[in-house]
């Protein structure tokens, strides 16, 4: 068993990654895609994960009401015509807890990670442990006023425990979101509120998996989801345009997709992206390729854990003429935590040499994407980290 230690903070804040909010919609639609599709509602309803809209012929109104639509003048996302959509539960956990507000135990995002705070460790949501859900379905650069919240949350969580710093906890895509919050930071703030960044699972260069989504879909385990269904959302998606592979941390010549007329690289993004006939696709990369690009050092110390050991897609081959409308026909897999791959994972090990803080690497064998919420070994080393950080902030009351 690794063991690692979070030594100096008690409050946690935690970042959820790509589908790890809960989206609550309003509507006030013309029109829709089939006659028992709701056009108008008089309140928000959840419309992310509610299983219950998953279903066939339902999930044509889903997508509807998921999909984002391009503006090419602004460079940047709406909401489809006469849809609201919202993000609840800021500042708490419940929200980040599960993604279906029933809280089925498919559903379970931080949920254990939180009750085990909580019961073993005398937390209290809202208090010293919070969360900070945001629209996944955006990149940063369309998160502004999110990552604003942020700061103002931070702070404030700060004032209400005793002026202690924060650990900020992400799990994949949100700990981009995190890195370019504390890449926009002074050092001097950093250095205030943030006493560490523990990051789990960090797709720091991006996964191919984000390529087979914009090609011909995928559920990430959603079971009931057609993939070819789901893409008509996926591709309006900057946060999976933010989420492909970047040659900062693949070789560029690496051959990612494979059809019997092509071969695609990280280099001719604007051919497959003109392939699968989505040039919209090409412009939102263009738009969020170089947000954390150069993956500059956080200026906190830094804990990436991350799972390794598990079959994670390498390359999309289409033998036959199926491209993009089918599932692949062969995937070369290689190594990682099965949804992003070992070298973006890997690649904060770098900032070793760009940070004077402290930087812990630590890469788990046989751990899943998903498992690190929630496995029992991960869950120990936080009861050592909190029994340190105890210790060590009563010796700071003695000796002041």
């Amino acid at each position: 068993m690794v063991k690692f230690f979070f030594a100096g903070c008690v409050l946690q804040f935690l970042v959820p990654g790509d589908g790890g909010s809960q989206l609550e919609a309003k509507l006030n639609k013309s029109s829709v895609p089939h006659y028992f599709c709701d056009r108008q509602t008089m309140d928000y309803f959840s419309v992310w994960l509610n299983l219950e809209l998953l279903v066939p012929f339902i999930i044509d109104c889903w997508v509807d009401n998921m999909k984002l639509i391009y503006d090419n003048r602004t460079r940047t996302t709406h909401d489809n015509d006469g849809v609201q959509i919202r993000v609840p539960g800021f500042g708490n956990t419940t929200t980040v807890e599960y993604v279906d507000p029933s809280r089925l135990p498919i559903s379970g995002y931080f949920g254990r990670m939180v009750e085990h705070f909580v019961v073993d460790f005398g937390y209290e949501r809202g208090q010293n442990i919070r969360g900070a859900p945001y629209d996944f379905r955006k990149a940063p650069n369309e998160l502004q006023d999110y990552l604003k919240s942020v700061k103002k949350l931070i702070e404030q969580t700060y004032r209400m425990n005793g002026e202690r710093r924060v650990a900020i906890i992400c799990h994949s895509m949100g700990c981009l979101v995190m890195l370019k919050f504390l890449n926009d930071q002074q050092q001097k703030w950093k250095d205030h509120y943030v006493q560490s960044f523990i990051t789990l699972g960090g797709p720091w260069g991006g996964s191919v998996k984000s390529i087979k989504a914009f090609i011909s879909g995928d559920n990430f385990g959603v079971i009931v989801a057609p993939s070819l269904t789901i893409r008509d959302d996926e591709r309006t998606f900057p946060s999976l345009a933010y989420l492909l592979p970047n040659d900062n941390v693949f070789d560029t010549d690496r051959v990612l997709v494979e059809t019997k007329q092509r071969k695609y690289s990280i280099k001719n993004y604007q051919q497959l992206f003109h392939d699968i006939d989505y040039n919209v696709g090409y412009n939102m990369w263009l738009d969020v390729r170089n947000i954390t690009y150069d993956l500059t050092a956080p200026g906190v110390e830094v804990y990436c854990i991350h799972g390794i050991g598990h079959d994670t897609i390498n390359k999309l081959i289409y033998d036959k003429n199926q491209f993009p409308d089918q599932q692949p026909d062969r995937i070369e897999y290689g190594d990682g935590d099965g949804t992003v791959n070992e070298e973006s994972l890997s690649a904060c090990k770098h900032w070793h040499h760009k940070q004077k803080q402290p930087v812990h690497y630590l890469p788990i064998h046989d751990m899943d994407h998903m498992r690190l919420l929630s496995d029992q070994n991960i869950m120990a080393n936080f009861h050592h980290a909190l029994k340190s950080s105890k210790k060590n902030s009563e010796k700071k009351e003695k000796n002041p």
